[in-house]
């Protein structure tokens, strides 16, 4: 689920939407529909309120499947139509906002030329049409972690369309070729410490060019990760090979690491657990 605790937004989008919040907060209509969505789905939650603070992570809760129900249950309603699949969606941006605001910030940084502001007017966009896909609730494991890495996609893909960038770059989403010897570098670098990390396959340092620029950023947090004892490498491993761009099947997985299948799934899905509220602290670290 996503972390609530964010700096501060100032002015600007960010501001906008948590004032907006108030007004969403504050519908009668919104409000009943909420209530009735959740109560379809038998999820004791009233409310966006509600549906927020169930949303927030809970340090000594092991088990987040509620938190899980509840925004799956309004990915569900966004990918509807009419007011109430926009009203499901906006809740959803809310909730996912801190992760907006680490995805700006890393796109900010990797782009250039680019003010902060800019960068989250489009990740913000972004977020409320993944939101309304209809493809994230489909999707195994934690839906706060799909949506985040679906919106880091995208963002990347979109800002780089803005850039000029051809349709092959936009298919890879790749970044190296418009960055300059240092930068390439620092990539360079962070690959060949995700090889030593079993993170990556020892082929990519030789291909730097070819990186997903979502994968880099996903790369460089399972790293923080790593540095700071938030995840072990195992840990890493499990959710860096089941994001490639052909992801290594659980049952090989399993195989190369000695355990079995449905093992390597639950410690993925701990993994998630434990990097997604920490995600805001490790991205400023990394």
């Amino acid at each position: 689920m996503a972390d609530q605790k964010r700096p501060a937004a100032g002015v600007g989008i960010l501001a906008r939407l948590d004032a907006e919040w108030v007004t969403v907060c504050a519908d009668p209509q919104i409000g009943a529909a909420v209530r009735d969505w959740m109560a379809d789905a038998q999820i004791p939650v009233f409310g966006p309120e509600e549906v927020l603070a169930a949303l927030r992570p809970q340090p000594d809760q092991a088990d987040n499947s509620m938190a899980d129900a509840v925004l799956r249950t309004l990915l569900v309603r966004a990918a509807g139509t009419g007011r109430p699949a926009t009203w499901a969606a906006r809740i959803v941006v809310q909730t996912m906002l801190p992760a907006a605001v680490r995805i700006a910030r890393g796109q900010t940084r990797s782009t250039g030329g680019r003010s902060l502001e800019d960068v989250a007017h489009v990740t913000v966009s972004v977020l409320f049409e993944v939101a309304r896909s209809g493809r994230i609730h489909t999707r195994p494991g934690r839906p706060a972690a799909n949506v985040a890495l679906d919106t880091l996609k995208r963002t990347c893909r979109e800002l780089a369309r803005e850039r000029g960038g051809d349709a092959a770059y936009l298919d890879a989403a790749t970044a190296e070729e418009q960055l300059g010897p240092e930068q390439c570098a620092e990539t360079a670098a962070l690959l060949k410490d995700a090889v030593s990390h079993g993170l990556e396959p020892a082929e990519t340092v030789a291909a730097p060019i070819e990186a997903n620029v979502a994968r880099l950023e996903l790369l460089e947090l399972l790293l923080a990760a790593l540095r700071q004892g938030t995840l072990t490498g195992p840990d890493a491993q499990a959710i860096s090979w089941h994001h490639r761009e052909i992801p290594v099947p659980d049952a090989v997985a399993a195989r190369v690491t000695g355990t079995t299948a449905g093992a390597w799934r639950r410690r993925r899905a701990r993994a998630v657990q434990r990097l997604i509220p920490a995600a805001a602290e490790l991205a400023t670290a990394a």
